[in-house]
């Protein structure tokens, strides 16, 4: 009897930890699935998200960005107001006609404020989109104004113009929003009239001022507003 009873007891012994294998590789496989699975299910979001940065902030974009945010004082300062790229070529180091395309995927986010000749004052339709497009934030880290001047007077007087103009968006925005942050997230550029003038493909943008009409010289007395959003 004794000896019937240790060899069942032997039998179990042996039977158990198999048992027990396959039970746990079992329970690891069904993790394994689920994993699998979950991992399938958010790989498109995360793909589509890596694409949608890439096709948008181009290596061009990114050198831009990194230069004009230094000049600015945005990286690699205190966040200060130093932003004064009178010979913006230099920042850039790209033709006029490059630097404008780099962006033109901004379109439906961004916006042109129109200045009359030989103003830098904001009208009450000029506020209103300054503050449309800045509100429209999202995720968005850096808001770019970018101003310029058509090509009436001198070269000194529409680089000091363009400052104006560039400088009359930063005060509307201070004014208007009080946020301390605003000078650690505003860039400034002004172009004057030598660098990157604005063709009438920008016509097609939300500008203020507009009045039906989109002649090349009044396209140019503008600051051009957008957020931009790209990981350096």
């Amino acid at each position: 009897m004794g000896r019937v009873v240790a060899m069942v007891a032997g039998v179990v012994l042996l039977v158990l930890p198999a048992a027990l294998a396959m039970t746990w590789m079992g329970s690891a496989e069904e993790r394994l699935v689920a994993a699998e699975q979950t991992t399938a299910q958010s790989a498109p979001a995360v793909a589509v998200a890596q694409e949608a940065n890439e096709a948008y902030c181009t290596p061009e974009l990114k050198q831009i960005l990194r230069r004009v945010l230094t000049s600015c004082g945005l990286l690699g300062g205190t966040g200060g107001r130093g932003c004064q790229p009178l010979e913006a070529k230099n920042v850039a180091t790209m033709a006029g006609s490059d630097f404008n395309a780099l962006f033109v995927p901004m379109q439906k986010s961004g916006g042109i404020v129109q200045y009359p000749l030989g103003s830098a004052q904001l009208d009450e339709d000029a506020k209103a989109l300054i503050e449309r497009v800045f509100a429209e934030r999202g995720g968005a880290s850096y808001f770019f104004v970018v101003a310029r001047a058509s090509q009436d007077g001198s070269t000194e007087y529409n680089r000091a113009l363009s400052e104006q103009r560039a400088r009359a968006v930063m005060t509307h925005l201070h004014e208007t929003f009080q946020d301390p942050e605003l000078d650690r997230q505003v860039g400034l550029l002004w172009l004057g009239e030598e660098y990157a003038q604005l063709d009438p493909s920008f016509c097609a943008w939300d500008r203020s001022g507009a009045g039906g009409r989109c002649r090349p010289d009044e396209l140019n007395r503008s600051a051009f507003l957008a957020w931009i959003e790209c990981r350096l």
